[in-house]
């Protein structure tokens, strides 16, 4: 008697919706639920604002100026810092990474650096640097030094080890070898980190601008919670969230031009 095997190419899945439009039911339900509960009254107005006042909201403070001028001041610490952070990190991943000596000199005191949060670093970064810009940029840098030091630090030393006797064969220079092999090898791990600081940054910057600002998006919060104006969190909330989403689509873009080469090795 023979048989026949069935091979997964034969199984037809039934049509199903783009994932792309099923992602926004969820979202929209919970807007839709959310203003309901706003509009019977079992959400009252002081506990949370609804979605039609928050719309309203938003648009007022955007007009008037009160917005785009906490977000930009919220965008020019974000990068400042991230930046600080980026250069710091990267810089010591690829000292722990390319030498021992360094790796048990730096990776000890940073291991125990991603252990603490960030509501212990205030104090004494307001003790050392005063109540200014510093501190919060301080802060947003360590956010995003830490995990793309970790990241990297992996990146570099997963390369494979027959990939430096190729380079030995041919002969190429300390620079060379880090340029060539070293820094492709560990990029894939190092754009993992660069989401992971990036997501971090953003709550390294709320917690910053709740402490001792005067101007940002997290002030803007802080200060429409003494007033009770939940539209206003909200919207504040909805601004840092939406840019958190942006710049984590944008390493993603980055990681599928970067990576092309990559995901073409994996397919052959």
């Amino acid at each position: 008697m023979s048989s026949t095997t069935l091979r997964p190419a034969s199984i037809r899945l039934p049509h199903l919706p783009s994932a792309r439009w099923v992602r926004l039911v969820s979202p929209v339900l919970i807007v839709v639920v959310w203003q309901v509960a706003s509009s019977t009254g079992a959400l009252p107005q002081r506990l949370m604002a609804s979605p039609a006042t928050v719309v309203t909201t938003a648009i007022d403070i955007t007009r008037d100026g009160t917005l785009p001028h906490a977000l930009a001041i919220s965008l020019q610490r974000a990068v400042i810092g991230f930046a600080i952070g980026a250069v710091i990190g990267i810089a010591l991943a690829l000292l722990a990474g390319l030498s021992l000596f360094a790796e048990q000199l730096l990776d000890p005191p940073l291991q125990m650096l991603r252990m603490l949060p960030f509501y212990g670093l205030i104090p004494l970064l307001i003790l050392w640097f005063g109540i200014g810009e510093l501190p919060k940029i301080l802060l947003v840098a360590f956010g995003v030094a830490i995990p793309l030091y970790l990241n990297t630090f992996s990146g570099i030393r997963s390369v494979d080890g027959k990939l430096a006797e190729l380079a030995q064969v041919q002969q190429l220079s300390r620079l060379g070898l880090i340029r060539h092999i070293v820094l492709p090898g560990a990029l894939p791990q190092a754009l993992v980190g660069l989401r992971q600081s990036l997501g971090i940054a953003w709550l390294a910057l709320i917690v910053a601008e709740q402490v001792n600002a005067d101007a940002g998006l997290g002030y803007l919060i802080d200060n429409a919670r003494d007033f009770l104006r939940t539209d206003i969190i909200v919207v504040g909330l909805l601004v840092y969230s939406l840019l958190g989403l942006l710049t984590d689509a944008v390493v993603r873009l980055i990681e599928r031009k970067a990576l092309t080469w990559r995901r073409g090795f994996l397919a052959s």
